[in-house]
C-alpha cells in the first residue's frame, strides 16, 4: 500500500505525467515488491515557484518521496528502488541537478493504512 509524491518543476505535459506514474507505480511494485493495484501517485508541480539547489535557482527540479510500511523493505531492495527512480527522473528531466533527494519514509504500520483499516490491523489479520 505505497504512497509515492512527485514534486517537480517545471510542470510536465499531460502526457508525459501520464508516463512518470506508469512507470514509478511499476517502480514500486517491481523494486519493493508492493502491489501495483493498491501503489497511489501523486504527482504536483507548485505553481509560482522557487526551487534553488546550493542556493541557486533551478529551472528544472524534482523530489520523490515514497512511503511504505516499516520493515516491509530490505536496506538493498531500498538501494535498488533509489537508483532506479534517479534514473527515470533524469531520462524525464535533462539536467536534472545530482541534488535530487529519493526517500523512501518508512511507516508503523499502527500509523497509517487504506479503506479504514491499519496496515497493523491488516497484518494481524494474515497471521
Amino acid at each position: 500500500m505505497p504512497f509515492a509524491r512527485l514534486t517537480l518543476i517545471p510542470a510536465p505535459a499531460p502526457e508525459q505525467a501520464s508516463r512518470l506514474a506508469a512507470e514509478l507505480t511499476d517502480l514500486v511494485a517491481g523494486d519493493l515488491g508492493k502491489r501495483h493495484d493498491l501503489t497511489s501517485i501523486l504527482i504536483e508541480t507548485p505553481g509560482e515557484a522557487l526551487w534553488t539547489i546550493g542556493g541557486q535557482p533551478r529551472a528544472s527540479a524534482a523530489h520523490l518521496e515514497v512511503c511504505v510500511t516499516a520493515g516491509t523493505n530490505s536496506d538493498e531492495e531500498k538501494r535498488t528502488f533509489v537508483a532506479n527512480a534517479m534514473r527515470m527522473l533524469k531520462a524525464a528531466l535533462p539536467g536534472l541537478d545530482p541534488a535530487t533527494y529519493v526517500i523512501v519514509k518508512e511507516v508503523p504500520g499502527s500509523d497509517w493504512g487504506f479503506d479504514g483499516r491499519t496496515q497493523a490491523d491488516r497484518a494481524r489479520e494474515r497471521n
